[in-house]
């Protein structure tokens, strides 16, 4: 089977390294697979290196019919089968690029609330047009019937994301090294970009972390991800709250990392704070890694860890049950390794890129 998946661009993100895990896997799974993408990104060379075709274009333009034709061409010459978007404006340029081309059909995935009325307003316009539209968990196809008021949704379906346990395999490099701190240290994090919109909300964990490392002092905490533009603001927020508690020196801003298998390996406990989700890829690696986690009451995450079976929860924005429930956990290593342990049986079955390509494929075919 071929298929062209199409990215906006390849700088490192949920869409990008969900991607990237089914370029590297689609030989094995018997997909001939191009991988076209409308700019580069910090991902470029993991892509060119992942085992597909890689052809990078340039979209210069919202609408731009001249990337659709190049996109057109690549189809036709290549015999392609099935195109596959990740966002609103990849399915509008697939649809320009394959128009009447009958044996060809259009999927597109939605990966996470849609923002901007503009992305909306092309969404609903576009998803009718797709021959399937694949929704990352239950919860998004809710939003986007209730929210998005996207219609016709006989051609949705729920494929969950899912990570390479390959590729979440630890080098042996040691952030506690690389940070100072001794092996024996209790590390916590969370691996989420700082975005200008307060989605992901660090700023709650900060809040909670002086009462943890009030009780536990051997207690740090590390923040993996970049800051995105317009999201400086609330980084800063987050380094006040450890200045004024005079917590700075237990907690880490790593920026953006290449080397996030190496940082769920050496995690006591791993925080998912968010306040609004399709469904984090960042939950399943550390899941698959077999680290414990805490995730925020958001329907996302109570889907992920099936109402907390997998996972502690605490109430999104509360930094006092946070806290509490970051102590809890610390102070019981038993039901750690338990939580970690069973979450990770439950990951590989549902979350790994196993389980999300053979979810795929059975789609691909039912369109042929």
């Amino acid at each position: 089977m071929k298929a062209l998946h199409l990215l906006d661009s390849v700088n490192r993100g949920g869409a990008e390294t969900q991607v990237l895990d089914i370029c590297r896997n689609a030989s094995r799974d018997g997909l001939e697979m191009t991988l076209v993408t409308a700019g580069g990104g910090t991902l470029e060379n993991d892509f060119r290196e992942s085992g597909v075709e890689y052809i990078r274009l340039d979209r210069k333009l919202p609408v731009d019919l001249y990337f659709a034709s190049q996109l057109r061409r690549i189809v036709k010459e290549r015999q392609i089968e099935i195109v596959h978007g990740y966002q609103a404006v990849d399915g509008l340029h697939l649809y320009l690029a394959t128009r009447g081309l009958k044996n060809v059909k259009r999927v597109l995935s939605f990966q996470g609330f849609i923002p901007g009325r503009k992305n909306r307003i092309t969404a609903k316009l576009i998803a009718p047009r797709m021959h399937a539209n694949i929704s990352v968990s239950d919860t998004l196809l809710t939003y986007l019937k209730a929210e998005a008021r996207i219609h016709n949704f006989a051609n949705f379906h729920t494929i969950y994301n899912g990570a390479d346990p390959a590729r979440l395999a630890p080098t042996g490099y040691s952030i506690k090294a690389e940070l100072g701190l001794s092996s024996s240290t209790l590390l916590g994090g969370m691996v989420a970009n700082f975005t200008a919109d307060p989605t992901k909300d660090q700023l709650t964990i900060c809040r909670a972390l002086p009462a943890v490392i009030k009780q536990f002092p051997n207690f740090h905490f590390v923040f993996a991800g970049r800051v995105a533009d317009g999201a400086e603001g609330r980084m800063a927020d987050c380094l006040n709250v450890c200045i004024e508690n005079g917590i700075a020196d237990h907690v880490h801003f790593l920026g953006g990392r290449s080397d996030v298998p190496d940082i769920l390996s050496e995690l006591d406990v791993f925080v998912f704070s968010s306040r609004q989700e399709g469904f984090p890829v960042a939950v399943s690696e550390a899941m698959l890694a077999g680290v414990p986690l805490i995730v925020s009451d958001i329907e996302p995450l109570l889907e992920a860890s099936r109402n907390g079976e997998f996972a502690d929860v605490f109430p999104m924005g509360d930094y006092e049950a946070l806290s509490e429930k970051l102590s809890a956990l610390l102070a019981n290593h038993d039901k750690r390794r338990d939580i970690a342990a069973r979450a990770k049986a439950f990951a590989f079955d549902n979350f790994s890129i196993d389980s999300h390509m053979r979810e795929l494929l059975k789609l691909y075919r039912t369109l042929k």
